[in-house]
């Protein structure tokens, strides 16, 4: 007897076990006599190039020669400790990177206190990197807030009027700066479900990864949509546009297409895999069209909700 897991991970086929892996396994339970504990690595199918499945696999005799095998999928767990694994080195590196420049410069800075020129240049190279630092440990406060069970907890009716028109004008004075446009549109009364903070974020963190990308002079535009029972919010420049290999990274945290471009304009490599987290917290999810040469749009796609109702004045409540 097997049940449909057995055969649909390709441990049992035809009524016998074809894993060797779990063959094994199982004949070292028959030879002891005993329960047989262990973590195996299986691949997802014959091919030389499939993945790779990880199980708990314990296997008990019981009578008349017959064993009980248990597979115990832990694919998804180990994946998760790997990625923390992974996101903790990177932090650690990302972080010595700009803490390691302001002591150099601050340094550099006490030598040179005899030198005006030189200590306007220092400092703001060291205005620079702090400024650097705490774009990343904003983002990592970020990310790591998504990453807790609770983060809708308190989800509420949010109007995406309300969080185009602000995340617009958290990047208004990079964009002066910058001589770059930031318009704002689209179909106006659009409702979803969830955190007004967490898809503020988001549309602003598309709207700093546009500015970042786009020429001096240039347009970025903020356009919201109804489309069926979802709602499309799309941050459209005129940048230099993506690759189609670099598309297929750029929501891996860390990830920078251009480091060193990422370094001149403060890009941590967060922004894109924060948004990604806040579409699917919202069940919804973030595209991406992209041509080099002809700017960028990327559009988080979340579930429309209805609009809240209003008392009139006799006391009843009417749609808005």
């Amino acid at each position: 007897m097997a049940s449909p897991s057995a055969y649909s991970y390709g441990f049992v086929r035809s009524g016998a076990v074809v894993s060797g892996p779990v063959k094994d396994l199982v004949a070292e339970a028959r030879a002891a006599g005993r329960p047989r504990e262990r973590e195996l690595t299986v691949p997802r199918g014959p091919l030389a190039g499939a993945g790779q499945m990880i199980f708990e696999m314990r296997v008990v005799p019981l009578s008349d020669g017959r064993v009980l095998v248990v597979a115990d999928d832990r694919t998804a767990a180990r994946r998760l400790d790997q990625v923390r694994r992974d996101f903790v080195a990177n932090v650690s590196h990302e972080l010595k990177t700009p803490v390691g420049a302001l002591a150099l410069l601050s340094e550099t800075l006490a030598d040179a206190a005899d030198d005006p020129e030189a200590v306007r240049r220092f400092t703001g190279q060291m205005k620079r990197e702090s400024g650097r630092l705490t774009a990343l440990v904003q983002e990592i406060i970020d990310l790591s807030r998504l990453q807790e069970p609770d983060a809708l907890v308190d989800s509420e009716l949010v109007a995406l009027d309300d969080v185009a028109a602000e995340a617009a004008d958290r990047v208004r004075v990079e964009a002066e700066a910058r001589r770059i446009t930031v318009a704002v549109g689209g179909e106006r009364g659009l409702y979803v479900h969830g955190d007004a903070d967490l898809l503020t974020t988001a549309v602003r963190n598309l709207l700093d990864n546009a500015l970042r990308h786009s020429d001096t002079l240039g347009r970025v535009s903020v356009g919201i949509a109804r489309d069926g029972d979802k709602v499309r919010l799309a941050v459209v420049d005129q940048g230099e546009g993506i690759s189609p290999e670099q598309q297929e990274r750029i929501f891996e945290r860390f990830y920078r297409g251009d480091p060193a471009r990422a370094r001149r304009t403060g890009g941590t490599g967060l922004g894109l895999s924060i948004v990604k987290h806040v579409a699917a917290d919202h069940g919804g999810e973030v595209e991406v069209w992209s041509k080099p040469g002809a700017g960028s749009t990327f559009t988080l796609v979340l579930p429309l909700a209805d609009p809240p109702t209003q008392p009139d004045t006799t006391g009843a409540t009417t749609e808005p």
